[in-house]
């Protein structure tokens, strides 16, 4: 019997691995999307016609129920929100709005019209924030240290309000910070990945950075996505860290990258203050033992091989962009 998903944020980085795993698994695959004058669909142009679209928006309660009833899913993911930490600031009640209301708005909307569908919701390690205890796992206190981790807190504890009032198979990924080819350009990974492009073709001089001692766990985001479909084939609902168990600094992230070119970072990356946050987050470590031991979850690519394929496919657009 064919299953039928509900993703929000189809278009993004998450969305769109997402989307191809679950054709690959033969489900019909429904994508909420926003009216956007120009279609954004890099991410998904591959698969666009394997996907059913349904426009809506976290923020419209009635077109999200719309979509629930279109779509009749037997699981949802919402993996839609402002998911850039920086922006948060500097839009801070959009933030709370989009990424932590409209967690609700889309609970809501499954529980009044498909109550009985897996929802899945994207948590983040930036809820961790000015982290207590290192490594974090499931049961580590939340400290949040942007608009960004605040608002996914909010989203966090409504999923398990939920699961625990409505008896609804709701659950959370906890996600440590996961990258692609396909992440936006202005995020650390994508902006010297994309930078080192520019550089090695003569487009760019220089790359402007903030806080080069800043550690991360950075994994890949097409094996972030199978844990987030393990997730909601389990018999009961529960939340899980998905990592890869590794740090790495951002300077180590630059060397990689600018090597990986043939160039040397610190011919070309300049320290710049107007890249430091207001409050930084200094160390974000998972442990992902449990989504190991009970998901069977496993890691394929490396930091490494992520740095890499990145930088390739950078300097693939790059190419073409200047044919």
């Amino acid at each position: 019997m064919t299953k039928n998903a509900l993703i929000t944020g189809i278009t993004g980085q998450d969305g769109s691995y997402l989307a191809e795993l679950l054709l690959e698994k033969g489900y019909k695959v429904f994508g909420l999307r926003r009216r956007t004058s120009v279609p954004i669909l890099e991410n998904i142009n591959h698969i666009k016609n394997e996907i059913e679209f349904i426009d809506g928006d976290l923020l419209d309660q009635g077109s999200l129920i719309n979509a629930v009833r279109i779509s009749n899913p037997d699981e949802v993911y919402n993996l839609a929100a402002q998911s850039f930490v920086g922006t948060s600031w500097d839009q801070p009640v959009l933030t709370g709005q989009v990424t932590g209301l409209g967690v609700t708005n889309m609970l809501e909307a499954v529980r009044l019209t498909k109550p009985e569908a897996r929802y899945y919701q994207a948590s983040s390690s930036e809820m961790f924030g000015k982290v207590v205890e290192t490594p974090q796992v499931e049961t580590t206190p939340f400290y949040p240290r942007s608009p960004y981790g605040v608002a996914k807190v909010y989203g966090h504890w409504i999923t398990v309000n939920y699961r625990e009032s409505f008896d609804m198979y709701a659950c959370s990924g906890i996600l440590f910070n996961h990258e692609s080819p396909r992440r936006g350009v202005e995020f650390v990974t994508r902006k010297v990945t994309d930078a080192v492009a520019r550089i090695k073709m003569g487009i760019q001089t220089e790359l402007r950075m903030g806080n080069l001692d800043s550690k991360r766990d950075w994994g890949f985001a097409g094996d972030y996505v199978k844990a987030m479909w393990l997730m909601l084939q389990q018999d009961k609902p529960d939340d899980f860290v998905i990592s890869t168990g590794e740090t790495h600094t951002v300077e180590e992230l630059v060397e990689i990258a600018f090597s990986h070119a043939d160039l040397n970072w610190r011919d070309y990356v300049v320290i710049d203050p107007k890249f430091v946050r207001p409050a930084e987050v200094d160390l974000l470590l998972g442990d992902c033992t449990k989504a190991k031991q009970q998901l069977g979850w496993e890691l394929e690519v490396s930091f490494n091989q992520l740095v890499k394929m990145m930088v390739d496919s950078d300097l693939a657009k790059v190419q073409q962009s200047i044919r």
